[in-house]
């Protein structure tokens, strides 16, 4: 049974840099293939899907996230990380990290999310 958890602040001032990690059990973040994505929900709107990293180490980013978005692995630790530079209040949103089943484009797995709040 895989497992994701997702860590990291839950208040972040605004200009900052959002960081968060996926920590991962269960299963490699090596394994052929699988995409390890970050998708953000905030608040009364839908699910947005902002990147992620292959089971390769190539990233892909959301076109409109993409100038402040950068996604990294840890492969020793079985973590891969997000970091969201130049926050704004707009960027309030339960952030969670999921697995992707790159032939079937479906995710099979989820973490639990965790709230991040962009507030001076």
């Amino acid at each position: 049974q895989v497992q994701l958890q997702e860590s990291g602040p839950g208040l972040v001032k605004p200009s900052q840099t959002l960081s968060l990690t996926c920590t991962v059990s269960g299963g490699s973040i090596t394994t052929n293939y699988y995409y390890w994505s970050w998708i953000r929900q905030p608040p009364g709107k839908g699910l947005e899907w902002m990147g992620a990293i292959a089971y390769s180490g190539s990233t892909g980013y959301s076109p409109s996230l993409k100038s402040r978005t950068s996604i990294s692995r840890d492969t020793s630790k079985n973590q891969f990380t997000l970091q969201l530079s130049s926050v704004t209040p707009e960027d309030t949103a339960v952030y969670y990290c999921a697995r992707m089943i790159a032939t079937m484009w479906t995710y099979d797995y989820w973490g639990q999310g965790t709230q991040v709040t962009v507030s001076s």
